[in-house]
């Protein structure tokens, strides 16, 4: 599909295997439950041009599932990989709190300055994943793209769109699992433009 503009849909893996806990760069498949997920929150859409997804499974398994069922193109894309919790991956919250004081809620109102133990800055990550998202708008540019991702890249691109702060964009935004937000490209000669058209959570089973 070629129109004017580009229309690109994050959307958040479901819920993985070993539940909740700083996952990162683990990688963990969904869950039958986080299947369940994906499938619920594509089901109305059969339009996408090309699927683009993170290289961890539980991202790029229901990529390659989708893919194929609606024969669309697939790109892996390792900059939308998630971001490195150091120390912390694989822990819960509770354990990290535990273990590391107020280490865990400084993170959440200011991850700019307090980076976990070992793990990746978020001026390097935020970096990265800029880098691949302007590489997937000028790569697709005109087309209608699923972009298959996690919770941290969802709010760098957010952040950026939308000009929200680095120290406000992990508080900034809530991307439970499943969640879907669209973004609309316009490029013009007078610069490029952005819109969130919407920043939907699955909605919960009755």
């Amino acid at each position: 599909m070629s129109q004017n503009y580009t229309l690109i849909d994050l959307i958040r893996h479901g819920e993985p295997e070993g539940g909740p806990k700083f996952r990162g760069t683990l990688d963990d498949p969904l869950s039958t439950l986080g299947w369940r997920h994906m499938t619920e929150a594509t089901r109305d859409d059969n339009d996408w041009d090309v699927v683009v997804s993170s290289p961890l499974r539980r991202c790029r398994e229901f990529a390659e599932k989708l893919a194929t069922e609606q024969n669309l193109p697939l790109t892996i894309e390792e900059g939308v990989r998630e971001v490195s919790f150091g120390e912390w991956e694989g822990k819960t919250s509770a354990a990290v709190a535990e273990a590391y004081g107020d280490h865990l809620k400084n993170f959440w109102s200011n991850p700019v300055d307090h980076t976990p133990p070992g793990g990746e800055a978020l001026g390097i990550f935020h970096e990265r994943v800029i880098e691949s998202w302007n590489g997937i708008i000028e790569k697709h540019e005109g087309q209608k793209v699923l972009l298959v991702c996690h919770g941290g890249i969802i709010r760098m691109i957010l952040a950026e769109v939308l000009g929200i702060p680095l120290e406000r964009s992990f508080s900034g935004f809530a991307v439970p699992f499943a969640c879907r937000s669209r973004i609309r490209i316009d490029r013009t000669p007078h610069g490029t433009f952005f819109a969130l058209l919407s920043h939907i959570p699955l909605a919960e089973d009755d």
